[in-house]
């Protein structure tokens, strides 16, 4: 009897420990480890910047779904896109971006403080993660759209001051794909990626 009691214990707790984290769990962590990569002093050393920034990278990357992003920010032109341009888009534009915004956090971060406001299961599989930049005399809501991947969330576009990073690229996407094909977009994007690695 005790070991019938036991594999029912173990059924019943088996799902549990293995439940997906909270959306704004599976964010908290990576923004954390950011946060104290920024306000560790070793990096006050500007030899140290490109260290710091692989860090950075590294600890926010595996949150993001590239593919996601890259395919919502050319929504429907995504048809136009074969296979192999597809991957190469995604490789491209996620490196784009993290140069974008790592240079943007690196160069404007100034001990402001991270607050989680909460999180709302949009349907199933999809959530909004709510936090707050908190500077002295501002505050900045920044919103985090999830959705849950192999048991794991992860992101697929930001808001800040409700202004979509999709949307706001996909605007862009229009209107260049409209004269240019998916290779020369592609082509126009692995330029800027060389110039912001110069």
């Amino acid at each position: 009897r005790a070991i019938i009691i036991a594999v029912i214990a173990l059924l019943l707790t088996g799902p549990a420990m293995a439940a997906p984290p909270e959306p704004l769990d599976a964010i908290k962590g990576p923004i954390d480890t950011v946060i104290a990569i920024l306000n560790d002093p070793i990096y006050k050393d500007d030899s140290l910047k490109t260290e710091q920034r692989e860090k950075i990278w590294q600890s926010i990357s595996a949150i993001f779904d590239f593919d996601e992003i890259s395919m919502r920010a050319v929504a429907r032109n995504w048809k136009k896109f074969k296979p192999e341009e597809r991957k190469e888009f995604a490789a491209v534009f996620s490196k784009f971006l993290g140069n974008t915004y790592v240079d943007k956090i690196q160069g404007e971060f100034h001990n402001e403080e991270i607050v989680y406001v909460g999180q709302e299961i949009i349907k199933e599989g999809r959530a909004l993660a709510k936090t707050l930049i908190k500077r002295e005399t501002l505050e900045i809501p920044v919103d985090y759209r999830l959705k849950l991947m192999d048991g794991q969330w992860r992101v697929y576009d930001v808001a800040v001051e409700g202004i979509s990073l999709v949307k706001n690229y996909r605007t862009q996407f229009k209107q260049l794909l409209k004269k240019e094909t998916p290779a020369e977009l592609i082509k126009r994007l692995e330029k800027k990626l060389a110039e912001q690695e110069s």
